[in-house]
């Protein structure tokens, strides 16, 4: 129990910690704003070990982070690989066919109405489909490789990228339209210069969603059938072995390429729509 103890004790130090520098004179300072979830992810890395040593948790049920990250590194080349083929060729190609075709359908689902009417109902049932029922059907139409992922992918990311693209270019006010008719502007005109600024940020916060479904989509495509290799047939693989440790380095491998690729999609609408209120520095 005195592993126990020392967690609660590290729990209570990291908490005071950030909340002393959440809300004391440094709060605002540029690197609190790192520190904080760093301090936090930290003691709970540290709670996790503490804990699963002191109480004898066996491996097979939750190994310490410590085991986790051994794991890691012994098998580097092999997640490596995982990385390649779930992220880089399924998730990514997924990704970028899924979001650039919601585009261009977002503005002809604008520019028609019958569109709109037709395709948008039709978006929102495919969307309620479960991927544990349409995995395996575009396994078997498109085979073990990576293509079957990145459908995958495709159906996973393409109605919620629509529906917010379709929004945004919906944003503009009625008085913004009338003067771009008033200067003689035509559709084009008005939907380059005016309606695709202002959905700038529900463009950027469909790619931000689609950015977590599309690792969630590739991965769990690999379930049903993929080549041996990939994140989601090491996770299956490995939990059949017991090998648990080797289960949550590739959910590691995971996590940081989700968060990583957010990051990413997240700096570029930083630069993108710097002009808006949400990306204003106070």
């Amino acid at each position: 129990m005195t592993l126990v103890l020392a967690a609660v004790v590290v729990w209570a130090l990291g908490w005071s910690l950030n909340r002393w520098l959440a809300n004391g004179p440094v709060r605002k300072a540029r690197w609190v704003r790192l520190a904080v979830p760093a301090i936090f992810g930290i003691t709970l890395l540290v709670m996790w070990e503490l804990i699963v040593r002191g109480l004898d948790v066996p491996r097979v049920i939750l190994p310490p982070p410590s085991a986790i990250g051994v794991a890691f590194v012994e098998n580097l080349p092999i997640l490596w690989a995982d990385f390649r083929q779930t992220i880089l060729k399924g998730g990514l190609s997924g990704y970028a066919i899924g979001c650039g075709a919601a585009f261009l359908a977002a503005i002809l689902v604008d520019r028609y109405d019958f569109l709109r009417r037709g395709l948008l109902p039709v978006g929102n049932f495919m969307a309620a489909l479960p991927i544990v029922g349409t995995a395996p059907i575009l396994v078997m139409w498109y085979g073990f490789g990576w293509e079957s992922k990145a459908a995958v992918v495709v159906l996973m990311v393409f109605f919620p990228m629509l529906v917010n693209t379709v929004a945004g270019l919906q944003d503009t006010s009625a008085m913004q339209r009338d003067l771009m008719r008033t200067y003689g502007a035509s559709y084009w005109n008005t939907l380059i210069k005016l309606r695709l600024p202002a959905a700038m940020p529900f463009v950027f916060n469909g790619l931000k969603i689609s950015t977590t479904l599309a690792l969630i989509g590739a991965i769990v495509a690999e379930f049903f059938g993929s080549p041996t290799v990939g994140l989601g047939f090491r996770i299956s693989t490995s939990v059949g072995q017991l090998a648990l440790d080797m289960v949550w380095a590739s959910i590691v491998v995971a996590a940081l390429s989700g968060s990583l690729f957010y990051g990413v999609v997240a700096l570029l609408e930083r630069e993108a729509t710097f002009w808006h209120p949400s990306q204003r520095r106070r």
